[in-house]
């Protein structure tokens, strides 16, 4: 274990007192399509999320919403009980509707039977990090957040979680936040095309406070795609592999949590998010987001 997790890009990261490896897994896509229902290869699901741990891997993303249920409960299926270095990142804040919609869910009683159920299907009793998510699917949304991240407040008093943060947050709800309780992570949409966050970015890493970027290769043009393969192509690598290697190298507080359903692709993310990119690299893909 120790001389394979030394082989994880990027080193760790501090949440608070859970130390984390840089490098993590996210498990949305271990649901069936459309994040609903199971996945089609059970067996193959539970290979993956053990892979990741095998891999040295200590960050692994989840959502009660996936599902739902389903990836917390191959999570649990698979590393259960967990190793003392696995730390478990769930959200609340948004459910999900027989259409396969997300509609939010974040009145107190919500946030509380979430929290129930995520520690019941994670088969835990306390969760090490909570992230509430705000907005909805088209992205952050103003307005208070103060109610429902006091409930999560509350939820940590009672010790049935140790860590909170954010998701799909607007960088004035990141500011009210900080001003009822502190946050170790804000989890945003953040990729080489979508820059939105740069300042918040470096706000968080001088306060130490680590950024969790989703969708690597989401909301590209056209134009910005062939930007990112053409430099992919030179450099004999794949476009996933240069959006994490770069997002590893844009500031040392963010932590990566690409997901995949298979293993090989798994390992194929690990490798590719170590290739070094020269300054010559780095001045062109900083092209693609302006």
């Amino acid at each position: 274990m120790g001389m394979q997790s030394t082989a994880l890009p990027g080193g760790t990261w501090s949440l608070g007192d859970l130390t984390v490896s840089r490098f993590g897994y996210g498990a949305m896509q271990l649901a069936g399509p459309g994040v609903l229902g199971p996945p089609a290869d059970h067996e193959g699901a539970l290979a993956v999320l053990r892979e990741a741990v095998d891999l040295g891997i200590t960050h692994i993303d989840t959502a009660d919403a996936y599902g739902p249920h389903i990836t917390n409960q191959l999570i649990r299926q698979a590393l259960h009980p967990y190793p003392e270095s696995l730390h478990i990142v769930t959200k609340v804040g948004a459910i999900r509707d027989r259409q396969g919609g997300w509609p939010p869910a974040r009145e107190p009683d919500d946030l509380r039977r979430a929290i129930d159920d995520n520690l019941e299907t994670l088969g835990v009793e306390a969760l090490d990090l909570v992230n509430l998510r705000l907005g909805d699917a088209q992205g952050p949304q103003s307005g208070s957040l103060a109610a429902a991240f006091e409930t999560l407040v509350e939820l940590q008093q009672q010790g049935l979680i140790r860590h909170l943060g954010l998701s799909n947050a607007t960088t004035e709800q990141v500011a009210q936040a900080q001003s009822i309780a502190p946050i170790v992570c804000v989890q945003n949409m953040y990729n080489l095309a979508y820059r939105h966050d740069d300042e918040l970015i470096d706000r968080l890493a001088d306060e130490g406070v680590a950024y969790v970027p989703f969708f690597p290769l989401g909301g590209f043009s056209p134009l910005q795609s062939s930007a990112l393969s053409a430099v992919a192509a030179r450099l004999d690598a794949t476009p996933m592999s240069i959006a994490l290697a770069w997002l590893l190298q844009r500031s040392p507080n963010i932590l990566l949590i690409p997901g995949t359903s298979s293993v090989a692709h798994l390992r194929e993310n690990v490798v590719g998010a170590k290739l070094p990119l020269s300054d010559e690299e780095l001045v062109e893909l900083e092209k693609i987001g302006h």
